[in-house]
């Protein structure tokens, strides 16, 4: 069959491209239904991930946050119409230590790799996690967005101490509002504390025990455990302002990507035997545990529906830049493309 490539060809370019793909194979078929842009995929829109790295990955499908249904299984294990969530990293071998999402030789679609802006996306049968039928598909579009918080929490647990009576979380984006709603949903006689620069994002974190803007933390406001989910440039001053508020031997689990190496105050990590604790993308195991944890609790689902900003229903290609283009002047929550192209 010739299926149909969406790529970015340069920045704010897209172009349709032709593959001839067998379905006498191994891959499960899917056809995309709702997209959500993620800021990485908006580095390479806009062109802003630097001339070396767009050189080297374009042209390339973006998108690696969606959600489809089945349209065909070779071995018949997926009906036809399943709604399944896409994984998009994709290992090529195992390790008995480290994680497919940390081996160097995984392809993570949307990266260098073509990612879910496709007519038909062919997919091992193991980057397929099931979805209850009912469940929000707006929510359910950017799940891998999800799953990143998922991955960072099983990494904190393993690794961390167990007094976690006090957690603070930096960044109030999307990525801080989910991380802070999974903390309190797992931990509920736990305090949680948001900190954030914009008032009008944090009054959106109602659920929350306390809210502070990042120039008004009180000197003597101490946390257990944090997770810092800002990114950037301004990962360097969360690190270290969370280095100050954080209890001898706390934990800080760092989310937020940033292009550009940070400084962080390393004597006082020493000084206080803190933890840090890497984590980067997720796996297919997170994905599972993101669907279960959605099954379980319908409130985090309700409460996530906070985060769908703009829907776009996309039929032509001008339909993808306008949707782009619409992401890149909202100020809060998830850009959704229905995918009708």
């Amino acid at each position: 069959m010739i299926n149909q490539v969406y790529r970015l060809v340069s920045p704010r370019q897209f172009e349709v491209t032709y593959k001839d793909r067998s379905l006498q194979s191994e891959y499960v078929v899917v056809r995309p239904t709702h997209l959500s842009i993620c800021a990485a995929d908006q580095r390479y829109y806009t062109g802003t991930r630097g001339k070396e790295a767009m050189a080297k990955k374009l042209p390339m499908a973006l998108i690696h946050e969606g959600i489809g249904k089945v349209v065909y299984d070779p071995k018949g294990e997926f009906k036809t119409g399943t709604p399944v969530v896409m994984v998009p990293n994709t290992p090529t071998e195992t390790d008995e230590v480290i994680a497919e999402n940390y081996l160097r030789s995984s392809k993570f679609r949307s990266s260098g790799y073509d990612g879910f802006m496709q007519d038909y996306v062919f997919l091992n049968r193991d980057r397929l996690v099931v979805l209850p039928q009912d469940i929000d598909p707006y929510v359910s579009a950017f799940i891998e967005l999800i799953t990143i918080a998922m991955h960072s929490l099983v990494r904190f647990e393993t690794r961390a101490h167990h007094r976690r009576n006090v957690f603070g979380v930096w960044g109030d984006g999307n990525l801080g509002y989910i991380t802070s709603l999974m903390l309190k949903k797992r931990y509920k006689d736990s305090k949680v504390i948001i900190f954030g620069k914009n008032q009008y994002k944090l009054d959106h974190f109602s659920f929350i025990d306390e809210a502070y803007q990042i120039d008004q933390i009180p000197e003597d406001l101490f946390i257990d455990h944090a997770f810092e989910a800002v990114g950037g440039k301004g990962s360097q001053y969360a690190i270290n302002q969370i280095i100050d508020h954080l209890q001898p031997e706390g934990s800080i689990s760092i989310m937020g990507v940033s292009e550009y190496p940070v400084e962080i105050n390393t004597r006082m990590i020493l000084e206080k035997g803190i933890t840090v604790i890497g984590s980067s993308r997720s796996g297919r195991v997170d994905f599972q545990n993101t669907v279960d944890f959605m099954v379980e609790h319908s409130e985090f689902v309700d409460r996530l529906g906070t985060l769908v900003g703009e829907v776009h229903e996309v039929r032509t290609i001008q339909d993808i830049i306008d949707a782009f283009e619409k992401d890149l002047t909202s100020s809060w929550g998830k850009t959704v493309m229905e995918w009708k192209i």
